[in-house]
């Protein structure tokens, strides 16, 4: 399938498919990865050395991974072979290590294309490790997941990893113009309509022209599309976003802390394209309401109240009304007070108690409801704190071979600087009472 496209090396069989039409010839001619292909990108600088490494190319569909592979086996004078971690199994990769080796021997080099290289298991991916090391291959996976999750450290080792980027607007608009020249036709679109198709490539330049194709398969005689007309004829392209890939885990990390570093702006725009992307909303409310307990906490207890109210909300009222209200608490979390005070105490509570988990409570807040445990002294010297003055003992509740710790340190910010001055108050009573 034809990856990426350009601006030379074009044929005029109208037949197939416009992407594969403006397929490029030459590096240099790979739209929107300078930072790779340009007078000083990565691979330019690679070719001219004449040092070509083992490399993983990792990016969103159609950003040019293919392409760049087949141009770089063309500028190498390598022998292309490529294979697809999906299709392709422990027999399909021995028997393209033995026509690489069977080439090496009338000194032919092998470039291996295995796209999709993620899909392949631990065992799979160790397999090509000798290949590469004695220089039977020279291996280029491409793959649209962090590579740091999904490869193998001992493959990543032996690799270079470079990032393909989404093609931007300037980008797309370039590949459209060169369609509209292949066509010798203009694209029946209103200045507003184009634009439109450019956002709805999201990135994606083969997508662009996909998009560009259905438009011109639709459009009649002296038509011209503007932005409804266009949603109507394409039905509107849905954003790229794999619910349980990279995009997914990018979207929510970005939507949570939007939501920490105090911009509700932001956090709707990324609530908003995660919804319209067919995120599950129960998914985003559950999130919500982690937000609320890591990132504002007892700052203000209410953003609890609030985003659980909001999940409520959504199970009652379904999609879309039910959208509002989780825009209501990504709000109303954005804007609270923040404090990771319980989270940082919760976190050092879970350390102490991992350490000691075996220490025993002092035995004067625990009961004794035997006669042997009372003699033991389980229970002297407990002090009810009701009974005591501002119903404050401050007795030691952790084990004595602990000692009494501090993990809870609320900030000067929304309602903890009012718990603040109660446990300031707590430590000046102790203090006075000579409590340790």
């Amino acid at each position: 399938m034809a990856d990426l496209f350009s601006a030379a090396g074009l044929a005029d069989d109208v037949s197939r498919p416009l992407a594969d039409r403006l397929r490029p010839a030459h590096l240099a001619e790979v739209v929107g990865q300078d930072h790779l292909v340009g007078p000083d990108g990565v691979l330019t600088r690679m070719i001219e050395a004449r040092s070509l490494g083992s490399l993983i190319l990792w990016g969103p569909p159609g950003t040019g991974k293919t392409t760049v592979a087949r141009l770089l086996a063309h500028a190498t004078e390598l022998h292309f072979e490529q294979l697809s971690a999906i299709f392709s199994g422990v027999a399909d990769l021995k028997k393209v290590f033995e026509q690489a080796r069977a080439r090496r021997k009338v000194g032919q080099g092998t470039l291996l294309f295995v796209d999709e290289i993620h899909r392949f298991n631990r065992a799979q991916q160790d397999s090509f490790l000798p290949v590469m090391e004695d220089g039977t291959v020279t291996l280029v996976g491409a793959t649209t997941e962090n590579p740091s999750f999904e490869l193998n450290a001992a493959l990543l080792s032996r690799a270079r990893v470079l990032v393909f980027k989404p093609l931007d607007g300037a980008a797309i608009a370039h590949l459209l113009e060169r369609a509209e020249q292949i066509e010798s036709r203009p694209l029946p679109l209103t200045e507003d309509a184009r634009a439109a198709l450019v956002n709805m490539a999201d990135g994606d330049g083969r997508a662009s022209l996909t998009l560009a194709e259905e438009v011109w398969r639709a459009a009649r005689a002296g038509e011209v599309f503007d932005i409804a007309g266009l949603a109507e004829v394409v039905q509107r392209r849905a954003p790229i976003y794999d619910k349980s890939e990279d995009g997914h885990y990018n979207l929510i990390s970005a939507l949570h802390k939007a939501v920490r570093g105090s911009d509700p702006d932001a956090a709707l725009y990324y609530l908003a394209r995660m919804l319209d992307a067919g995120e599950a909303p129960l998914f985003l409310a559950r999130r919500i309401v982690r937000m609320a307990v890591e990132d504002i906490g007892n700052a203000d207890p209410q953003a609890l109240v609030v985003a659980n109210a909001a999940k409520e909300a959504y199970d009652f009222l379904g999609s879309p009304e039910g959208d509002l209200a989780l825009a209501q608490a990504i709000v109303y979390v954005a804007t609270a007070p923040k404090s990771n005070a319980v989270y940082k105490a919760f976190s050092a509570a879970k350390r102490a108690a991992k350490e000691g988990g075996s220490l025993t409570p002092p035995k004067h807040i625990l009961n004794a409801p035997t006669k042997l445990m009372k003699a033991e002294g389980y229970a002297a010297g407990y002090i009810y704190d009701h009974d005591a003055p501002d119903a404050f003992s401050g007795q030691n509740y952790f084990p004595e071979a602990l000692g009494r710790q501090s993990f809870y340190r609320p900030v000067e910010r929304g309602f903890e600087r009012e718990i603040r001055k109660r446990m300031e108050y707590w430590a000046r009573l102790r203090a006075e009472r000579g409590e340790p």
